[in-house]
Order: structure tokens, then C-alpha cells, then sequence
């Protein structure tokens, strides 16, 4: 996974993710991803811009379906509200958006956030301890809102291996369910919590379980255990394929010189441009894209597989 796709979050901001659809966390997360890949950075003044392609791309959906869902996503982002308490001990009231603008004509959605969410998410190293990471590959493919919500709120937990019991009430409120929305507890486990840790567990770095805690007969809340799934090996070949043709999908004995030029040849980039968003440096510059795609064919080459990796030596 590429490191420019790591999101980095306050506590603070990860709390309110409640109030928001499915397709308003995306744009969320692209906007955290896309201002460090760029290079651009979160302002409360400038716009950053958010391609429907690349939408399409890290969600797997068509161009013109990330865009209606950005597009629709915007009718209810845009007067979003939250709020939270700051470091003083303060209620803070904000909008998650102060201006959006649809360039229609070219697929694409600038939006400026607010100045709490631009403090919220922040580029600032060091300080780790204040912040939750993840990887935006690890929500891409979950397709429920309560999924994505539930991974934001474990992951914190990693380190510590399990949570403290998240009180009833105001753990529906951050998973987004509603006070009238499945108040008996069968149908809550069924559709929101017994989903969402399934599609973790199956999507996701993460496993995890869950116990209720009870007063009385009555559950009163929820404590998880959260473990991080053991890494996938380096360049391991699937025990499927036949051993005489393993070594294809490899670049073992390949040099750095090979590489580059397996990375320059236009099948290959016709193929594997998916890889690299359009508005990064790898996307723009050829040394870049070469540079980059040396590193992920040494990092992990089982990725591409379209075809024999040498085979793109002959060009």
C-alpha cells in the first residue's frame, strides 16, 4: 500500500464522523490523502480539488457513478454541522464545509473546509500519540456506513489490543443511528453491529470481537478486542500457480536498470496506470512514475499480474 495513502486524524474529528453518509466520509478521506499527495496541504482558503477518476479509482465504481455520488454527497455535506469539545474544556459549533464549486464540464469538485476541520486534520509530525491513523484502502471496499465508522473508532485501539465498554447511547450516536432507528437490540446487531465488524474482519487489517456488558439482564454497552491481521509475506507466489511459471509474476534477478525499463514501456503504463492518481508527482513526471514503480515492483511485484513481468523487458 502506498504510504501517500495514510490519513491522519484527530480524536476530536473522529468522533463526529457520525452525522455523515458513506459517499461524505470518502470525500473526506480523499481530501486528507489528496492534500499530502500533492503536496498542497489543508487550508481554510484554498480549494482542493477532488477528480471524479480518482474517486472512481480508490472505490472501484465508473467515473460518471463517482461522480453523481460526490455530487449528491455534496447536497448533504455542505451544511453539515458538529460539534465538539476542545482542549479548554469549550463547546465548539462548526460546519464540516465553507464553500464547494462543481466544475461539471471536467468531472471534478474543489471543496474548502472549515478551519476546525483543517486544524482536525492536520500534517503535523511528530506528536503521534494525538492522532489515529489508517489506510484508505483498508474502508475503500466496505460499502456500509456503519463499517467505516466503527473501523474509524477501533483503530485507536491497536495498540492497546481492546476498548473500554462503549456506553450504549452514545455509541449508536457515533456508529450515525438514528434514536428511532433499531431500537430493538436483535435488530441492531443484526443490521448495524454484526455488519460492520463482519465487513471489518473480512476487509480490513484489523480483527476484531465484541462482548456485551450488561447491567442486570439489561445491555448497557459494548468492550472489543481488536487485533491487527498478520502482514501478507513480500513477493510470496500463490501455491496455485504452476511451479515452471511461478518466476514469471516475480523480478528476482531483476536490476534496478531493468526495472526502470520494464516502467517506461508503454504496455506497461497502459496497464498499470490505475495505480497512481492522476494529480500526484508519479502521475505527472515520467521520472516519477518510473521511481515510483521501481519501488512497488521491489516492494511487492505480486500486484502485477497482468502479464509475465519480463515481458515487458521487450519493447
Amino acid at each position: 500500500m502506498a504510504k501517500s495513502n495514510l490519513v491522519v486524524k484527530t480524536h476530536h474529528l473522529n468522533t463526529v464522523l457520525q452525522n455523515l453518509k458513506l459517499a461524505e466520509i470518502r470525500i473526506v478521506q480523499l481530501a486528507v490523502v489528496d492534500a499530502r499527495e500533492t503536496g498542497k496541504g489543508l487550508t481554510a482558503e484554498t480549494p482542493l480539488r477532488i477528480d471524479a477518476l480518482r474517486y472512481a479509482e480508490v472505490f472501484n465504481t465508473t467515473r460518471q457513478n463517482g461522480y453523481l455520488m460526490m455530487k449528491e454527497a455534496e447536497d448533504t455535506l455542505f451544511n453539515r454541522r458538529f460539534s465538539y469539545i476542545d482542549d479548554e474544556g469549550r463547546l465548539v459549533k462548526s460546519r464540516w464545509l465553507s464553500q464547494v464549486r462543481y466544475l461539471d464540464d471536467e468531472g471534478a469538485i474543489e471543496v474548502v473546509f472549515t478551519p476546525a476541520v483543517v486544524q482536525g486534520i492536520t500534517r503535523i509530525d511528530g506528536a503521534e500519540e494525538f492522532f489515529t491513523k489508517y489506510l484508505l484502502e483498508q474502508t475503500a471496499t466496505m460499502t456500509s456506513n456503519y463499517s467505516v465508522r466503527l473501523y474509524e473508532l477501533l483503530v485507536q485501539w491497536k495498540q492497546a489490543k481492546k476498548t473500554p465498554m462503549f456506553e450504549l447511547q452514545e455509541f449508536r450516536g457515533q456508529l450515525g443511528v438514528e434514536d428511532d432507528e433499531y431500537k430493538a437490540m436483535s435488530n441492531f446487531k443484526i443490521r448495524v453491529l454484526d455488519l460492520a465488524v463482519e465487513e471489518i474482519n473480512e476487509k480490513s487489517d484489523l480483527k476484531v470481537k465484541y462482548e456485551n456488558v450488561k447491567k442486570g439482564r439489561k445491555i448497557v454497552g459494548f468492550a472489543f478486542t481488536v487485533h491487527e491481521k498478520p502482514k501478507a509475506k513480500v513477493n510470496v507466489v500463490s501455491k496455485e500457480r504452476d511451479a515452471s511459471t511461478a518466476d514469471m509474476f516475480t523480478v528476482e534477478g531483476l536490476n534496478d536498470k531493468q526495472l526502470g525499463r520494464i516502467a517506461r514501456n508503454p504496455s506497461f503504463v497502459a496497464d498499470y496506470n490505475h495505480l497512481v492518481s492522476s494529480t500526484s508527482p508519479a502521475g505527472q513526471d515520467p521520472n516519477a512514475w518510473e521511481f515510483e514503480m521501481i519501488n512497488r515492483l521491489k516492494k511487492d511485484a505480486s500486484q502485477f499480474k497482468k502479464r509475465p513481468i519480463k515481458e515487458y523487458l521487450e519493447y
